[in-house]
């Protein structure tokens, strides 16, 4: 009887270790389109076909009911960072977002250019500027209205935030 005893907290202890001593995993955003701080390809900017990137998308909490996306260049020169594209209500499952596509049920709002769309790269000629793709893991789906900003996501994302990544590409035209 203390053998069986023995045994049961072996394996309960184990159990344990095997939940509670293994790596959590991170939620990780990176793109087949360019290399993590590498320079991005013209087809994604408005030099060329002004495609969304492909992305890959890891690791998200099982938390996570949606996830929401803001691209943005913080070395805008007029009036600060120039928001590129905001997406939300991603599939929480999203694995991989295909050039110049984004998931079914996803919502696209209003980015600075004045379109709910992905818009690339565009800086001024001989200046490289960063972009970068911030994805956000939320624990609720977002209602919010097509023609919403980022100043009216970013509220939302705060009170929803499970855990977040970024990948930053850079651009420069000639």
């Amino acid at each position: 009887m203390r053998t069986v005893f023995v045994v049961i907290l072996i394996v309960i202890a184990a159990g344990f270790l095997f939940v509670y001593a293994r790596p959590q995993t991170q939620m990780e955003l990176k793109s087949f389109s360019f290399d993590k701080n590498g320079v991005m390809p013209s087809r994604l900017s408005c030099d060329g076909g002004n495609l969304s990137p492909h992305l890959t998308i890891s690791g998200v909490s099982a938390a996570a009911k949606s996830l929401a996306l803001i691209v943005d260049d913080p070395d805008a020169t007029r009036g600060g960072t120039f928001t590129h594209w905001i997406i939300w209500n991603i599939p929480a499952g999203t694995t991989d977002m295909l050039e110049g596509q984004y998931p079914q049920g996803a919502i696209q709002g209003r980015n600075d250019f004045g379109s709910s769309s992905y818009g690339g790269p565009c800086p001024p000629s001989g200046v490289t500027h960063s972009y970068h793709f911030k994805l956000y893991a939320l624990d609720a789906l977002l209602s919010l209205s097509t023609d919403s900003t980022v100043q009216d996501l970013e509220p939302e994302i705060e009170k929803h935030l499970i855990e977040k990544a970024e990948l930053v590409g850079t651009y420069s035209r000639p």
